[in-house]
């Protein structure tokens, strides 16, 4: 089997991440009202998995690492569908939540060893273009799952829970296409290993990287969260309308991350690149806050997804140079875990601030996030 077929199933794979908030970010107006759930705190159902996706991450890396990533991509795909799918038969807060925490953790395993065969199927610019694909099937995912699970949610909220069981078919073609010639299993982590692990985890270049990771996601996931209920307040916005705000974000990202975000970061340089991403972020976020018209939030959407576009890949990209070999999942990984707690620190953060400067508060606060997520870059480091 060709590495481009290998490719593709590692990005399907890879899509199930973005589906876990995809889906119930445009029903969640629909949740608020049927569950008579407080707004400030309803967000944690769109990012209580990213917590545990922090969680597991990095020890699903590890375990990637020395078992075996194809095993631990397949295991984690099948939990995720249970669970996933598990959300549609409940209709209460806390055993939702519990069954997100659940998927979370299996899209941390599927996060890790799909990054981990991606990184050690390519080196150099050809690693970059894969990751930009990455990114760029990430975002489309980005569009047609808030898509679908507006859609279905128009029905029932419940039955977008349905769409996560997309994950088990995915399993079963990736044990026969990754599966027909043997990805050699990584070697077991050695002593000396371990202490390299810790000295590139401990590097100052990563420790950057890692924050800026966490601040990015906080500052991205303030839209999904919040952009939905704007619309609700401000024109009266449905759950397929959300979808489609949602889905134009994704928009941008997926053109840019493809095309154009390889040749920017050769252009311009690493750290400018990603600071052009994060000016975008930060300019379209202050300007949501001031439209009313449909067409403009569209628009805005698609220039925000342009910046998080440029930033992923890049932030990735840079992440990758520091980890060898043997260790990239290990490394992605903690990438992932750090990019995943800044989106449920989201509305833990940003949550608080609606009683006192309303939305229009948080996406100011959020708009600062990202501008001081472009500056760390140009920190220096030793």
């Amino acid at each position: 089997m060709s590495i481009n077929s290998k490719l593709l199933v590692l990005l399907a794979a890879g899509s199930m991440t973005t589906m876990a908030g995809g889906v119930v970010a445009p029903i969640l107006p629909e949740m608020i009202q049927q569950l008579q759930l407080d707004p400030a705190f309803a967000g944690l159902l769109v990012s209580i998995h990213c917590l545990t996706i922090a969680l597991f991450s990095p020890p699903l890396g590890i375990l990637a690492d020395r078992f075996g990533r194809l095993s631990v991509l397949i295991v984690s795909l099948v939990v995720y569908g249970i669970c996933g799918a598990t959300g549609a038969l409940l209709s209460t807060l806390v055993p939702l939540l519990v069954v997100r925490g659940l998927l979370g953790a299996a899209s941390g395993g599927i996060a890790a060893s799909a990054l981990g065969l991606l990184g050690s199927m390519y080196e150099g610019e050809a690693r970059s273009q894969a990751l930009g694909y990455a990114t760029s099937t990430l975002t489309m995912a980005g569009i047609a799952f808030p898509l679908l699970g507006g859609w279905v949610g128009a029905i029932n909220w419940q039955f977008a829970f349905y769409l996560y069981g997309l994950a088990l078919p995915i399993a079963g073609v990736a044990a026969f296409v990754l599966g027909e010639k043997q990805q050699p299993r990584a070697k077991p982590i050695s002593k000396d290993s371990s202490n390299k692990l810790s000295s590139v985890l401990g590097n100052r270049r990563t420790l950057r990287l890692l924050l800026t990771l966490a601040l990015s996601s906080i500052a991205m996931y303030a839209v999904v969260i919040y952009a939905p209920i704007y619309l609700k307040e401000k024109i009266g916005a449905g759950t397929l309308t959300n979808g489609i705000v949602l889905a134009s974000r994704a928009l941008g990202a997926a053109l840019i991350s493809a095309f154009g975000s390889k040749w920017l970061a050769r252009t311009l340089g690493t750290v400018q690149a990603a600071a052009v991403g994060f000016g975008l972020m930060a300019v379209t976020l202050t300007t949501i806050p001031h439209l009313s018209q449909f067409n403009w939030i569209l628009l805005t959407a698609v220039i925000f997804g342009v910046g998080f576009g440029i930033v992923l890949p890049t932030l990735y990209n840079a992440l990758a140079t520091l980890a060898p070999s043997e260790l990239k999942s290990s490394v992605l990984a903690a990438g992932t875990g750090a990019g995943f707690l800044g989106q449920f620190l989201s509305p833990v953060l940003l949550g608080p601030l609606l009683p006192y400067g309303g939305l229009e508060g948080v996406f100011y606060a959020a708009a600062i996030v990202a501008i001081m997520s472009g500056l760390l870059l140009f920190v220096p480091t030793r």
